[in-house]
């Protein structure tokens, strides 16, 4: 049974490289005492896997050595990666960690439980020699008075997947990541009240800080269909805003070429902001983007998007990178 350690058969070597040299292009490099870069990271039932470089068409579960080694090479290029989906199986997060090697860890809640929760978890994944913990891990659970409140928005359970946050320390910064997976549902509408209740929480733990220099971010997978609708509205109601750069980018491997305007707005990343724009944050942010890692995996002609959404993922991963300097 071969191992993600051993030496790449030929194909998957030239992918690899392939993705090596795109990621150098299109991925902030690590300064230390410059830059932070924060992603997350929306992979497919991240559970367990078949150790095998290629695992053929009729093989469960599809996702691959080879699969697993690309999710590798694009975590490593960043500071700290929340990632969505992991499930309760960890054997593909177990061999990940094994390969990203000792200098790398990761904090993450126990499955949620229920046909809503999916048997998810939400995970970080950290660089130690960039970042440590500074303290807190909490998951983010709503007052009471809250489910009792009356409206067609109103929430009237907690999170179907509790939001999870974690905070971190680089050099002298310290910030807070809450990631989330906001519930699909049968309809639209149905994540409203998520989708208010997150922004909502976020807001009023900001109000309660004595400095706006708290740097809160929150980011996932936020089921939000496209910028301006109710969701969005929902989303942005207390002052969250994403960078302008992602607004532009796709999000999942199915994604209409050339036009992100008109796709999912799945997956985002935002910090609160003043009325008039300012950022609330001390740290500066200097670029955002994805990793459009579709074009350098599984290069064959046999294998389709859907394929590979369930090697790789069904979601490309987002970043932003922060000034420290």
């Amino acid at each position: 049974m071969p191992l993600i350690t051993d030496t790449l058969p030929s194909v998957v070597a030239q992918d690899i490289s392939a993705l090596r040299a795109h990621l150098d292009q299109s991925v902030p490099a690590k300064k230390s005492h410059e830059n932070l870069l924060i992603a997350t990271w929306n992979l497919r039932a991240f559970a367990s896997l078949t150790r095998e470089w290629t695992a053929g068409p009729k093989r469960s579960p599809k996702r691959d050595l080879r699969g697993l080694l690309a999710i590798g090479e694009i975590v490593r290029r960043f500071d700290v990666v929340a990632i969505q989906e992991v499930k309760g199986d960890l054997r593909a997060l177990r061999d990940l960690m094994r390969w990203l090697g000792d200098d790398w860890a990761f904090v993450m809640t126990d499955i949620t439980l229920g046909a809503a929760g999916n048997d998810e978890r939400m995970a970080f994944l950290f660089d130690t020699t960039r970042l440590k913990l500074s303290g807190l891990a909490c998951e983010l659970v709503v007052p009471p008075e809250w489910l009792d409140e009356i409206g067609a928005d109103a929430l009237r359970r907690q999170f179907a997947r509790t939001p999870y946050a974690v905070s971190f320390k680089t050099a002298d910064t310290t910030f807070i990541l809450v990631t989330l997976h906001i519930t699909f549902g049968n309809s639209a509408t149905e994540r409203l009240p998520e989708l208010k209740g997150i922004a909502r929480w976020m807001r009023e733990w900001a109000n309660r800080e004595s400095a706006w220099t708290h740097n809160l971010i929150a980011l996932g997978d936020f089921n939000i269909d496209r910028q301006g609708d109710p969701l969005w509205q929902a989303f942005t109601s207390t002052g969250l805003a994403a960078p302008e750069e992602l607004n532009s980018v796709p999000r999942t491997v199915f994604a209409t070429s050339g036009k992100p305007e008109t796709d999912k707005f799945y997956d985002q990343i935002a910090w609160f902001r003043s009325a008039s724009g300012v950022p609330k944050l001390s740290m500066t942010h200097r670029a955002a983007g994805y990793v459009d890692f579709l074009p350098y995996v599984y290069t064959e002609q046999e294998f389709s998007k859907q394929s590979i959404s369930h090697r790789v993922s069904d979601h490309y991963p987002l970043w932003v990178e922060f000034s420290l300097a």
